[in-house]
């Protein structure tokens, strides 16, 4: 069976988290993964693209109730007319999450993976810390590059998978 790796982020990228969250994509893809976001534009999309671009799947869990919501580079589609509350299904799906940049979103998507005891990797993403007497338990790994958090990403994965 497969490992899945979530890829979340923004849904208005800079130029520079896009570039990151493509080059997370093609990694991931590289590894043998398949490719879960939020199926939207932005840092979604890139990261879409990247995977697509090196052969992988992708899947797009989707806010709104059409699949035509998705980005061009989603595989399987998958509506949910759940809005925001999608986030938890994203990193459900997923063995390991990587973070690429994000907003608010973002944010509630590395809450509910560390809540659900997903491995989390960020990249340039939410400086987030827990009370002193939970961070042994609860971490987002920091990486500085599209590499590292690929390779972190699908180590974790295949942890939590096996």
């Amino acid at each position: 069976m497969a490992i899945y790796v979530a890829v979340i982020g923004p849904s208005r990228a800079s130029p520079e988290i896009a570039e990151a969250a493509f080059q997370v994509g093609a990694l991931i893809a590289g590894g043998g993964a398949i490719l879960v976001c939020g199926g939207g534009g932005g840092a979604m999309e890139a990261a879409c693209r990247g995977a697509r671009s090196a052969g992988g799947t992708t899947v797009g869990i989707l806010p709104g109730p059409t699949r035509e919501d998705a980005n061009s580079f989603v595989d399987i589609a998958i509506p949910t007319g759940m809005g925001e509350a999608r986030n938890a299904l994203v990193v459900r799906a997923a063995d390991a999450v990587i973070a690429v940049g994000g907003g608010v979103g973002t944010l509630s998507e590395i809450g509910l993976a560390l809540k659900m005891g997903r491995p989390v990797i960020g990249l340039r993403t939410w400086e987030v810390a827990p009370p002193a007497e939970d961070a042994v338990q609860i971490a987002i790994e920091r990486v500085e590059s599209p590499e590292a958090a690929a390779r972190a990403a699908l180590a974790a994965a295949t942890k939590h998978f096996c």
